[in-house]
């Protein structure tokens, strides 16, 4: 009998075969091969039920009946792709062992066990544990697999944590919504980052600006100029300035304080998908999850990138040979010249700013492969880019500067300069132009110190020097009227940093890598925390800032008056996170850490029900009464699929409070009461698919949905039962299509991703 490997996503499968199997049969669904039939999951193919699965009273909703706490949870297929599931068990009775080839992590290592469990597979089974998807990786991974049993204490982790989340999410949504009469969305994970967004945003508006005034002025000595800000007192009286600033223009000075000390700026650390994401988010704009799509993509897809969803900004001894095997490849091509200029000795075993093996868990951090890209798209060429120049970064020296510090007394007044001359640019040669040190060009850049006064740092490539036993000569002076300035609103790079320290404000690195166990959410999940806020009506976009709405603020509020302030911690949730790390590591029990959020779960529903209901315009006017009964409290029929936790995909970590009810009112609403076609495919969502003037969309995408299928694809119209097919199926019947040279080729059109509806063509052999 055959080995049946099990991959994650289509894509995986097709290239893990290509490697291991190249004479496979292509069977659209799963390739055979000789030794190995290799087939894929289509991300989670099993979640976990709905609460009617348990009793049948809770298809409505009503507070009366919480706690909702399963003796025993079950899980349940997607009835999208319920066929896909079918097709495994099928193959696995052809099989004599299996290969779990889902992503390696834990929801990868979840999607898995959710098969083995639903499937009843008794094989033995061993785990492909790799970073990449290059094909010496495959073929190493598949030389070296590992026993499935040393991912035993993961996958406890990986259910703890869709466990918790349904057993929270489903209760304290039930409860909020009922009990205040809109549909309220309350989860683990997702609630803590909503209340670090409403801490900001009440600090702006507590926020009290106050006037206060700088005196500048600036200084010659021997042919050399710099300027420097008056030190001492706050000045909040305008004449007070203007008359220091006129009693020093033209006079003599001296120099009553002069350091220069050298310094040495090493390489930023090599990206996890965290600070890959923040990073992407300044230069570019980039949100959360489109930086996780394009990484994604260009692991998956490109495969010129390691794995994305890593929480490790260094290597291990292992990784050494391949980051100077992947030097030599990037020294032909579009980085020749900066590859060329590296020095491939600084990248050892001893560099601890690089090879740290005790910060590296489940993976490295992301690394280019020794794959050479083909066409990226702009959007991937960005993320490729500066995931490249910050891996050269690492194979040049230090950069080199001067700091001088300069206190400098005129009339009795003292006026601080900091210089910092460059010496040697060393790795920021790698950064691209725009981002290098605009001290080159002599410019300045200013350093807010205690949001008040600015402390003048200037950067020069050229010498700096001041003779401290000389007298200088203010050439110029004046002052300026300034104000302290308020918190900034949160932007999604800023978040992200907030949530990877669990909101603690921690600037030194070390600690805050030591924080990352007890960050808000995972690596992978953070980016589809950030959607569900936007999502639910929560927060929406001004530009890169995040405001707060009113419903965002008034269901922080309610959370923390029903006396459930742990619900909103950022710090408790934070623990939760790493007590799951713990049970991934074996150093903790997942009963346990079960049966303390069962506890608090209780707590939650009794301070619930004895809250005063909010006000009728609390929420503003969307936030209610879309798909529900009448009746606050009691009997509110906020919909059957109100909380699609059976429909979790690889990245949620907070589920939907959306009702059918709503969607099919608003779908209604907002169509012109047009054909319902089908059921939206996207994992999670509730809309109903309706034709649009040039494409099929989902009914909810005033909600976030971005499922949409054009009209045309590759010359041939999409039709509506063309649609239904490629919803229902996954593929339309085969089609001719005609190639440039007027030859045809026979093809199905394929439903490649459930959630954007992007198609792809799978090629029919004659």
């Amino acid at each position: 009998m055959k080995t049946l490997v099990i991959a994650e996503k289509p894509d995986m499968g097709r290239t893990i075969a290509a490697v291991i199997e190249p004479k496979a049969k292509n069977n659209r669904t799963y390739l055979e091969g000789e030794q190995y039939i290799i087939t894929w999951a289509i991300g989670h193919l099993l979640g976990l039920a709905e609460p009617d699965a348990y009793d049948s009273k809770y298809k409505r909703w009503n507070i009366a009946d919480l706690p909702i706490i399963p003796d025993q949870f079950k899980i349940v297929p997607n009835p999208r792709t319920k066929d896909q599931l079918k097709i495994i068990g099928e193959l696995a009775k052809r099989a004599s062992a299996i290969v779990n080839a889902c992503d390696a992590g834990r929801e990868g290592q979840y999607i898995f066990a959710l098969i083995q469990q639903q499937l009843k597979l008794r094989q033995p089974v061993k785990r492909l544990w790799i970073s990449d998807l290059t094909a010496e990786s495959i073929r190493r991974g598949f030389d070296g697999l590992k026993d499935a049993a040393e991912f035993e204490n993961l996958t406890y982790a990986a259910r703890a944590r869709s466990e918790a989340d349904w057993l929270i999410g489903m209760n304290a949504s039930r409860a909020f919504t009922t009990r205040h009469n809109a549909l309220l969305s309350v989860g683990r994970v997702q609630t803590p980052v909503l209340a670090l967004i409403y801490d900001r945003e009440m600090e702006i508006e507590a926020f009290q600006s106050q006037t206060f005034y700088e005196v500048v002025a600036w200084f010659r000595q021997e042919g050399v100029e710099y300027r420097g800000v008056r030190q001492g007192d706050k000045l909040t009286d305008a004449e007070t300035a203007e008359a220091i600033a006129t009693s020093v223009k033209g006079k003599t000075g001296q120099i009553i304080k002069y350091e220069a000390k050298q310094t040495k700026e090493y390489p930023y650390r090599l990206y996890d998908l965290t600070l890959l994401q923040r990073e992407a988010n300044a230069k570019y704009g980039y949100g959360a999850k489109k930086t996780l799509d394009i990484a994604q993509a260009l692991y998956e897809k490109h495969k010129v990138i390691s794995y994305p969803r890593t929480n490790s900004n260094y290597v291990t001894e292992q990784n050494i040979e391949g980051m100077h095997k992947t030097l030599n490849l990037l020294k032909n091509g579009t980085y020749s010249e900066l590859a060329l200029g590296a020095k491939p000795e600084l990248v050892h075993k001893n560099n601890k700013g690089v090879c740290n093996p005790s910060r590296v868990e489940d993976h490295h951090a992301i690394l280019p492969t020794l794959k050479r890209p083909g066409t990226l798209s702009k959007d991937e060429q960005n993320i490729y880019d500066l995931i490249v120049r910050r891996f050269l970064s690492h194979f040049y020296p230090a950069a080199e500067y001067k700091q001088h510090t300069v206190l400098t007394e005129v009339e009795k007044h003292q006026f601080k300069t900091s210089v910092k001359e460059l010496l040697s640019i060393g790795w920021k040669v790698v950064l691209g132009s725009g981002d290098q040190e605009q001290g080159a060009s002599g410019k300045k850049k200013a350093k807010k110190n205690s949001n008040e006064e600015e402390e003048a740092e200037e950067w020069t490539d050229k010498a700096f020097a001041v003779q401290p036993d000389l007298p200088v000569q203010c050439t110029k002076s004046e002052f300026k009227e300034k104000a302290t300035q308020p918190p900034k609103s949160y932007t999604e790079g800023t978040l992200l940093k907030a949530m990877e320290s669990a909101g603690k404000q921690i600037e030194n690195e070390e600690l805050r890598d030591a924080m990352k166990d007890s960050g808000l959410g995972t690596p992978a999940t953070r980016a589809a925390t950030i959607e569900r806020l936007k999502n639910v009506g929560y927060i929406t976009m001004q530009g890169k800032k995040m405001q707060l709405t009113l419903k965002g603020r008034t269901a922080i509020e309610l959370i923390r008056r029903a006396g459930v302030d742990l619900l909103t911690s950022p710090e408790m949730t934070g623990q939760w996170e790493r007590r799951l790390h713990q049970i991934s590591k074996g150093e903790a029990e997942q009963d346990k850490f079960m049966e303390n959020v069962k506890k608090f779960t209780l707590s939650i529903i009794e301070k619930v029900r004895v809250q005063a209901p909010a006000a009728a315009d609390a929420f503003g006017e969307d936030a209610r009464g879309k798909g529900k009964g009448k009746g606050r409290g009691t009997g509110n029929k906020a919909g059957n699929k109100a909380m699609s936790v059976g429909k979790t995909t690889k990245t949620s970590t907070a589920h939907s409070v959306s009702s059918k009810g709503a969607t099919a009112q608003s779908g209604t609403a907002s169509s012109g009461a047009r054909e319902v076609l089908a059921s939206c495919p996207s994992p999670g969502c509730t809309g109903h698919i309706i034709e649009g003037k040039k494409g099929y969309g989902c009914s909810r995408f005033k909600e976030g949905c971005t499922f949409v299928v054009w009209k045309e694809y590759a010359g041939k119209k999409i039709t509506s039962t063309m649609l239904k097919s490629l919803i229902e199926k996954g593929s339309t019947q085969v089609l001719s299509f005609k190639r440039k040279d007027g030859s045809t080729v026979k093809a199905r059109i394929i439903l490649k991703d459930v959630v954007t509806g992007q198609l792809s063509g799978e090629k029919q052999e004659a």
